[in-house]
């Protein structure tokens, strides 16, 4: 699991019928500051994401399998909302 940042939707209506009714939003990968990190990606919400909010989000065949239709075209899903990220242990 990797967390992210909602920072948008996208609206397909005309996509694989496995997807219809499906949320879809633009997540960017952030680090445990906060702080994007990597390329946006077009995520599947599972749990009522919305913008600017922290999610955790899973990729590839797991992410597929996180969702009900374990053959649906699905590489990003949220599958939860972060309330409060705690650093531990310094990693040195």
């Amino acid at each position: 699991m990797r967390i992210g940042q909602v920072i948008g939707t996208v609206v397909a209506t005309r996509k694989d019928e496995r997807l219809v009714g499906t949320k879809l939003l633009v997540t960017v990968p952030v680090d445990t500051k906060g702080k994007p990190c990597g390329p946006a990606m077009v995520a599947v919400d599972m749990v009522g994401a919305g913008i600017g909010e922290q999610v955790i989000y899973t990729l590839g065949s797991v992410a597929s399998r996180a969702y009900s239709d374990r053959h649906a075209p699905i590489d990003a899903v949220i599958v939860g909302i972060v309330d409060a990220i705690e650093e531990g242990v310094d990693r040195q």
